[in-house]
């Protein structure tokens, strides 16, 4: 979150602060539907799912007592190679 705080404070400061705190209340509101989103085509059986915001994604897995958000990334970035390093794909 720093890193896009950082851009978008560049060229809009107070956009920055806004867009901030959307992206946190939306991570909030994970823990009332968890399971509310698709899972990552392709990687069903890691768990992983993601729920749009703008021109980002919020990459997460639910288990029964907690939400973990493993990353928040530019929609147009490839996601692969951040979500699975070790894949040889």
């Amino acid at each position: 979150m720093d890193r896009i705080w950082s851009y978008i404070d560049q060229d809009n400061p107070d956009r920055a602060i806004t867009f901030i705190r959307e992206i946190g209340k939306r991570c909030q509101q994970l823990k009332d539907m968890p399971l509310r989103y698709q899972l990552l085509a392709g990687h069903e059986e890691t768990g992983i799912r993601r729920i749009p915001h703008g021109k980002y994604v919020i990459c997460y897995i639910a288990t029964e007592t907690a939400v973990f958000i493993l990353h928040i990334l530019s929609a147009a970035q490839d996601h692969g190679p951040i979500l699975f390093p070790d894949d040889p794909a």
